[in-house]
């Protein structure tokens, strides 16, 4: 894969601002404000704070969005909310960055990615390193480390905190409003088939502070996955794109059927059809062998690899659930 460019003359800070949404962030939003100073606007989106965050906010001179609260919330409402009003304000903005509440943006990431974009111009997203802040504090922020550990180079889809040519954003018409998660790989579909590219790059970009304590925020996290595997697959299952297509089928294999294959030979063959379960034992053993890391660490992160697709499928079952009862679901909460 060739380089691409990242250093070049400084670029004017007056083209590019940040967007970040949030919702009862209290503390951590200040640190994220305070490291989007090298931004020349700066827009909050707030889905329905109860704590100080719009305070917060206005206090460190950002322009404050509050979203309707009679239509369900999203982060893609939110982003695109904080897009537009951008835009109003700045109109000669030529890139946003979008950061979560939660996180704090790295020193120079916002300059060097604005550079990245402006000697790149086919490409429409660029992301970096984002790392937990708090990996040692429970075990499921150190997944969330591990999970963030991604490849260097073209990417098929970004995550949240990315910067984006603003010509990109409107050309394909931004995130979809409806969408309660999986909205970035869904704009990034649009974007690849508009022949623009998305990148990461081998630089810190932010710190993330997940603050997943118990395994019930974990699991909630992961039904939201599922449900977002789920959409994801009905929207552009098809061929060529395949989108979250294995992701759906791995879900509903080792978290539904598969158990109903062994629960129905405990039925029918008694206690010989335990034997059946065992290909949970083999799966970890096949999981930790592919892994990375020290012994322990190979083995921990398999477990969670195993059992997280019980919650994955429960999401697949809500969303299909829902689309047969035309219904929307509302945001899935974890935390």
């Amino acid at each position: 894969m060739h380089q691409r460019k990242i250093a070049a003359k400084p670029v004017n800070p007056s083209e590019f601002g940040a967007v970040v949404i949030g919702r009862n962030e209290g503390g951590r939003l200040k640190t994220c404000l305070d490291s989007l100073s090298a931004a020349s606007i700066i827009v909050y989106v707030d889905s329905g704070s109860t704590d100080e965050s719009i305070q917060i906010a206005r206090s460190q001179g950002a322009e404050v969005v509050q979203l309707d609260l009679s239509i369900p919330f999203t982060a893609a409402r939110a982003r695109n909310a904080g897009f537009a009003s951008l835009r109003q304000i700045s109109p000669g903005v030529r890139h946003v960055q979008f950061v979560d509440g939660d996180c704090e943006i790295a020193e120079k990431w916002l300059e060097g990615a604005a550079v990245f974009l402006q000697n790149n111009p086919d490409i429409a997203a660029v992301c970096g390193k984002l790392s937990e802040r708090y990996p040692e504090r429970s075990l499921y922020n150190w997944l969330c480390q591990r999970e963030w550990d991604g490849p260097i180079g073209e990417l098929r889809a970004c995550a949240g905190n990315v910067m984006m040519s603003a010509a990109a954003i409107q050309m394909v018409g931004g995130y979809r409003d409806d969408l309660i998660a999986g909205e970035e790989a869904e704009l990034c579909i649009r974007l690849r088939r508009s022949n623009w590219r998305i990148w990461r790059i081998n630089r810190e970009m932010a710190m993330h502070d997940a603050n997943i304590q118990t395994f019930s925020q974990w699991w909630r996290r992961s039904v939201r996955n599922g449900y977002a595997f789920a959409e994801g697959a009905y929207l552009h299952g098809a061929k060529p794109e395949r989108h979250w297509v294995w992701e759906s089928e791995r879900a509903w294999l080792w978290g539904i059927g598969i158990p109903v294959i062994c629960l129905f030979g405990c039925l029918t063959y008694g206690a010989r059809g335990l034997v059946l379960w065992l290909i949970y034992p083999f799966q970890l053993l096949r999981q930790t062998v592919r892994s990375q890391g020290s012994v322990r660490e190979r083995l921990i992160t398999s477990i969670f690899q195993t059992l997280i697709r019980f919650p994955e499928a429960v999401g697949q079952i809500k969303f299909w659930s829902l689309k047969l009862l035309g219904r929307q679901s509302r945001l899935i909460e974890y935390k």
